[in-house]
Parts: structure tokens; sequence; C-alpha cells
């Protein structure tokens, strides 16, 4: 039973397992038979709830049998950004700041363990050509998810996923790591989610508990102490700023 007694909806369940469930394949579209071995479900139901979405544009099957979420997954998503209150204050600051300091910024938000970035604003000399939005990442693999654990220790998972050879995977060494990120100020990412790339990053306490953060994505090349203690500086001055305008909660 769910709150106030009420049952929960097993096919509306098995609806959001499975789209979830095709956001986390977004590299690798499942077949049918993944989704039925993932949902434990018949293939029959399986097949007709995927018609069901299908039709809706909820998801699109490709030329190879494969299954991925469709284009109406894009409209609420964009929607739930859109709506933030907290999104719509960032996303200006995020722009001044890769614009004056030529890098990479993100916003992301702790959910389950994980970050989920919400913003993502590239400088001129970005060599990537994605945009992360809508992404989740282990949270003890990003310096955005860091900054927030430093506030949250209780909320550190008992098995910590490896991305990197530099990922750090002992809850002990990063309980240890927060703490000096709290002393700090902010979490450093050190190639810990993606090769020759580091981070800085700030929480956004206006909630509590703390659930957002801001980074600034580095190359190695550019990467160095100097650069940190500059970024740092920027950063936390966007912070004050994002902290003077934003509701708190």
């Amino acid at each position: 039973m769910h709150g106030g007694g009420v049952r929960p909806v097993k096919s509306a369940s098995r609806t959001v397992d499975l789209l979830e469930f095709l956001g986390r394949r977004i590299a690798d579209p499942p077949r049918l038979a993944e989704i039925c071995a993932e949902l434990d479900a018949p293939r029959s139901s399986t097949y007709a709830l995927l018609r069901t979405l299908i039709d809706a544009e909820w998801v699109q099957a490709t030329s190879t049998d494969r299954y991925m979420l469709g284009i109406r997954a894009l409209t609420v998503g964009t929607a739930y950004i859109d709506a933030d209150p907290y999104v719509r204050i960032v996303r200006p600051i995020l722009v001044d700041l890769a614009k004056e300091h030529g890098e990479t910024f993100h916003m992301g938000r702790f959910d389950n363990a994980e970050i989920v970035y919400l913003l993502t604003q590239q400088s001129d000399r970005s060599t990537r050509t994605y945009s992360r939005v809508g992404r989740r990442l282990p949270a003890a693999a990003t310096g955005l998810g860091k900054a927030v654990l430093a506030h949250r220790p209780e909320d550190i998972p008992e098995e910590l996923v490896a991305l990197t050879e530099r990922t750090i995977t002992s809850p002990t060494q990063l309980r240890k790591v927060l703490t000096e990120t709290a002393t700090r100020g902010y979490a450093i990412d050190n190639e810990e989610n993606t090769p020759g790339l580091h981070c800085v990053a700030f929480s956004l306490p206006y909630e509590s508990p703390v659930r957002d953060a801001i980074s600034c994505s580095v190359p190695s090349a550019r990467w160095s102490a100097e650069r940190e203690a500059e970024l740092a500086a920027a950063m936390r001055t966007a912070v004050n700023r994002i902290l003077d305008s934003a509701p708190i909660a």
C-alpha cells in the first residue's frame, strides 16, 4: 500500500519502469526480450504496452527492432526544466560564467544516489558537441554529486560504481574526501567520470536537504592549481548571486 492506503496501479508502475529502462539504455536500445526480462513481464503484454506507447509517441521502434524513447519524453522533460524556478535563476549566471571564463558549466540535481544534469552551458572553445542535459551519473563519481553529498553523507551508497580508473570506490575514502570538500567549500573531480576532464563544483544550499549544485568542466590541458583557484573564486561569487535570488525552501 502507498500513502493514504491507495494501492499502486500495476500497469502504471510497469509503464514508468519501462520508460526509465529505455532512458538508461540510450546508447544501446534494447530488444523486446531484454525489456521483458527487465520488467519480468510476459512477452504479449510487454509488446502491447510498447505498441500503446509507440502510438502515443512516448516510444519509437528502430529498423532493427530495438526500442528507444520517443519525442514525447523530450517534450515532458523539457517542460520540467522550463518550469523549475531554480533553473531559471541559474541559467543566465552559467551563461555569464561560460562567456567570461571560456569553460563549460553545468547544473545538476541529486536523485537516488545519482546526479541528473539539468543545464549545460558550453564555452565557445569547447570541443564537445553534445549536451549532458538529462544524463544521469553516479553522484559519488562527479564533482556535482560530491558537492551535494558533503551536506548529506548519510546518502552515500554502499556500492560505488567506477567510471574511470580514478573513480573513488571505497566508501571510507569517499567520506574522507567529503570532509575535505566541506572544509574547502567546494568539490573537485579529477578525471573520475570522464578521462581528461577535471571539475570544480559548488552546492546550492537554497533547499534542505541540499540537492542542487553547479560545476565547471576543464580539460587536463588547461587544468592547474591556479586555474582551480581562479574558477573557484568566480563560482563562489556566482553561488552568492544565485542564493540572493533563489526562493528558500
